[in-house]
Order: structure tokens, then C-alpha cells, then sequence
């Protein structure tokens, strides 16, 4: 117990780490925006979106059509990956102080497996408008099976038990992952013909990113976000015991549920606008982890920042890697993550998991 209490100090998020998750953020964006199959001038295109605060008109240098490049097509797209990538590495370090798991992430409780059948059978039904942009009811059908994914997992996990546990809802979420793939593939069989554009989903891709995506996602991403950080305290004591956390005063109970509802609904808010994009809710936590320290009120607000950096920059790679044509984010994500499994595995009893 003396060994629990000396990882559990008290720990605060300082200036200094602050500023550099904003100034990774502001990095990434201006990379993101600057970078692509038109190389554009870092200080041009920071001067044209300052342009777009009222009051604001400093000379950038772009040209009406390098300009048009930056605020209207990179622009949504880079904004749409900071929400994105926030969400998941939020989501991630929120499911790995809940579960006390260093290896969970946004993909449990079935919600990746419920976002992947609703987009299938939103596609399958003629619903995508051609694809899973604004035109399509891809998103709306992937949000409503993430959500689903979660509430079937919430209610396999009390049954037959009083008292959700940690375990009974990792449980839970492994049936609910199997039962909806199941489904998923038995409609991809039933219609072949929608395999490739099911696929572009579930591989995870910005490709269509537009206003509508970031005004879809941003408010759930918003009120996930608000929830969870009010939480982040309940977090730490969580890791000594639910016995121990109700003898502080918390309703550890309670405080899991509203958490993973949270963390659920910003990963639903997501995946339903950007596909299945794997190993970000455990890649960035885990190394705020290693830098920063193990509490929870470093690890979330960090987890923000450097998410939303860390998606835009994998999104970057993604469309130059092999220019002009555009690799999954997914495939990115996933090629960075999967070595990374080592580096948890041998790390986490150092960073007290």
C-alpha cells in the first residue's frame, strides 16, 4: 500500500507541459496545412488563417488559389484530425485509468465493431450518397452502432452480476466485438458489392473531410471532453480500489459509468466521421505517461493536445507517403502501434499499470 500511495502523489499539469502540447498542436497545424502535393510557405499559410479572425488582414503571399487550397480543402481536414485524434487518445487514457489496463483503448465495449456494422449497412442499404462524406448517412449510421455497441456491452455486463466490475465489462465488450463482426460480415457477404467502399471505412481516411464532418463530431467531442476532464481526479483513486475509493467518499460505481458513457460517445463521435483508426488511445497516453507522470490530471488534458497533433501529423503522412495517391490512416496509425504493444508491455510496471 506504501508503494500505491508514492505513485499516487499529488501531481498538477505545469505551464511548461502545457505549452508544449499547444505548441505541438500549433505545429502539426501549420505542417498539416503547408505540407502536401502543393508545398505551400509555413508563413504564408499561418498569415491566411490568422485572416480569417475578424479585424485580422496581414499579407500572406498566396495566391487566390493556394489560399483557396488552405481554408477551404486543408483547413476542415486539419481541424477534423485534432478533433479526432483529442477524442480517441482522450478516450484511450480514460478506459486505462477505468480499467486499470495499460493496454485498453477506444476499441472496447464494442464500439469500433458497432461504428463498423452501421457504416456497412448504411452502404449496403444505399444510404452513402457515394461515400461516407456529408452526402451519405454513413456517420449518422456508424454514431447510432458505436452507441449501440456500448449499451449491449453495458447491459451483457450487469447481467447476472449486482455490480458492474472492471472485468465483467472487458467481458462484455469481447462478446458484444465477436456478435456485431459476426454481423458485419454476414451483411459484407450478402453484398459483395459494397466490400470496397466498407473497407475505405473501416481503414480510417480524412479523405472527405469537410465542415460538416467537424460540425457533426464537434459537439459530442466537446461534451466528452468537459466529462471526462471533470473526472480526472476520480481517475487517480481508482487505481488503489474501488473499496479504498468509496472510503474516500466517491461512488466508484458511478463515476465508472459516466465515464465510459463519456469516453464512448466522443470515440462514437469519431469513428462516425473518420472510420476505425486503431492504436492512438494507446500510443499517446502511454508516452505522456513516460514523460510526464501517471496522473490523471497530466495524462488527460496532455492526451488532448498531443492526440490531435499525433492524428494530423499521421494524417500528413498518410497523403505524401505515397503521393499523389493516399494510404489509409489507419494503415499509419497501425504500422506506428502494433511495435508499440512491446514498449507497453515492458514499461508498464515502471509507470506504475
Amino acid at each position: 500500500m506504501r508503494h500505491k500511495d508514492k505513485r499516487l502523489r499529488p501531481s498538477r499539469l505545469t505551464a511548461g507541459a502545457f505549452a508544449a502540447g499547444a505548441g505541438a498542436v500549433v505545429v502539426a497545424t501549420v505542417l498539416g496545412l503547408a505540407l502536401g502535393p502543393v508545398s505551400l510557405n509555413p508563413l504564408g499559410v499561418a498569415a491566411e488563417v490568422l485572416n480569417l479572425l475578424p479585424g485580422v488582414d496581414i499579407p500572406s503571399g498566396l495566391s487566390t488559389q493556394e489560399a483557396a487550397i488552405v481554408t477551404q480543402l486543408r483547413l476542415p481536414r486539419v481541424v477534423l484530425g485534432l478533433i479526432v485524434g483529442a477524442m480517441l487518445a482522450l478516450a484511450g487514457a480514460c478506459y486505462q485509468g477505468v480499467f486499470r489496463n495499460p493496454l485498453a483503448d477506444p476499441y472496447l465495449l464494442g464500439v469500433a465493431a458497432g461504428a463498423g456494422l452501421g457504416a456497412t449497412v448504411a452502404v449496403a442499404l444505399n444510404l452513402s450518397g457515394g461515400g461516407a462524406g456529408p452526402g451519405g448517412l454513413v456517420p449518422a449510421f456508424a454514431f447510432a452502432g458505436a452507441l449501440l455497441g456500448v449499451f449491449l456491452a453495458y447491459g451483457l455486463g450487469a447481467a447476472g452480476a449486482r455490480v458492474r466490475t472492471p472485468t465483467t465489462l472487458l467481458l462484455a465488450g469481447v462478446a458484444v466485438v465477436a456478435f456485431l463482426t459476426a454481423i458485419q460480415t454476414y451483411v459484407l457477404q450478402r453484398n459483395v458489392e459494397t466490400i470496397r467502399e466498407v473497407y475505405s471505412f473501416i481503414l480510417g481516411s480524412l479523405v472527405t473531410a469537410g465542415w460538416a464532418e467537424v460540425r457533426l463530431a464537434l459537439p459530442y467531442a466537446l461534451l466528452a471532453a468537459i466529462v471526462v476532464l471533470a473526472h480526472r481526479r476520480e481517475l487517480d483513486v481508482f487505481s488503489v480500489g474501488d473499496e479504498e475509493a468509496a472510503s474516500l467518499g466517491l461512488h466508484p460505481q458511478r463515476s465508472r459509468v459516466i465515464l465510459l458513457v463519456a469516453a464512448s460517445l466522443g470515440t462514437a463521435a469519431a469513428v462516425s466521421v473518420a472510420g476505425l483508426i486503431a492504436f492512438v488511445g494507446i500510443i499517446v497516453p502511454h508516452v505522456i505517461r513516460l514523460i510526464a507522470g501517471t496522473s490523471y490530471r497530466i495524462i488527460l488534458p496532455l492526451s488532448l493536445l498531443f492526440g490531435g497533433a499525433f492524428l494530423v501529423v499521421s494524417d500528413l503522412l498518410a497523403r505524401t507517403v505515397l503521393a499523389p495517391s493516399e494510404l489509409p490512416i489507419g494503415v499509419i496509425t497501425a504500422f506506428l502501434g502494433a511495435p508499440f504493444f512491446v514498449l507497453v508491455l515492458r514499461t508498464a510496471k515502471r509507470v506504475g499499470l
